[in-house]
């Protein structure tokens, strides 16, 4: 797990280095690095979107995964949940929006999940260190705009690819081309919504709509089964 340990490192060393910075920013610096890294989450999640849209095979079912998503997330209250979790970490702060786009970031793109697999099954660990490198610069980013906390985001990391490199053997065959698509396109709807949050344009319960990545994997599943 060698390369899992090194993306939540870099994203540890990221946070640091991104808090220290801000400690020394004016606020006019602060808010403009808000509206940078909204206007970046923006940027992401419309490429996401761009690039999965055409080589999607079921063209409605980002749509259903968002609502069905969308209402198992509001009915277990997620955003609430999470904030009350957060609250007591940094009182007064805007941690919680900042995390949770980190958690999205860092969690729904294709080397966070391809690259436990290709570790655990071929000793290869090329995409997760490229991953280390991209969330180590996105953690400065983002720390250096919502603060230390969004090294929690390292932690979560850690387990979720860590669970996939145990299980690797088992979901390897079920990760197919068509599967990563459906969850890029989904992945990139919300880190779009989470843009849109932090610039202040649409206030969207994003955490709520984070069960919508679980929808792909089991519609895609029993889709292939019928020949679908």
């Amino acid at each position: 797990m060698i390369g899992t340990i090194a993306n939540a490192s870099t994203i540890l060393v990221g946070s640091i280095i991104g808090s220290t910075l801000r400690k020394g920013f004016d606020e006019k610096y602060k808010n403009i690095m808000m509206d940078s890294m909204g206007l970046a989450a923006t940027a992401l999640g419309i490429n996401s979107v761009v690039q999965a849209m055409p080589d999607s095979k079921y063209h409605v079912l980002f749509i259903v995964s968002l609502a069905l998503g969308g209402i198992i997330g509001t009915a277990l209250s997620l955003d609430t949940l999470f904030d009350r979790a957060v609250s007591k970490i940094s009182k007064g702060s805007n941690l919680a929006q900042g995390l949770s786009t980190a958690i999205l970031l860092y969690c729904a793109g294709t080397l966070s999940i391809l690259g436990p697999i290709q570790s655990a099954l071929q000793g290869d660990n090329t995409y997760l260190f490229t991953n280390a490198i991209l969330d180590g610069i996105t953690s400065i980013v983002l720390s250096s705009t919502f603060g230390i906390g969004i090294a929690l985001a390292a932690i979560i990391l850690f387990c979720w690819q860590g669970a996939i490199y145990l299980l690797a053997g088992l979901i390897a065959p079920f990760i197919t081309d068509t599967l990563m698509t459906e969850i890029s396109l989904v992945g990139g709807v919300l880190i779009f919504a989470s843009g849109l949050g932090i610039l202040g344009i649409k206030k969207i319960k994003t955490l709520n709509l984070l069960p919508a990545l679980l929808i792909p994997p089991v519609a895609v599943t029993i889709l292939s089964r019928f020949g679908i």
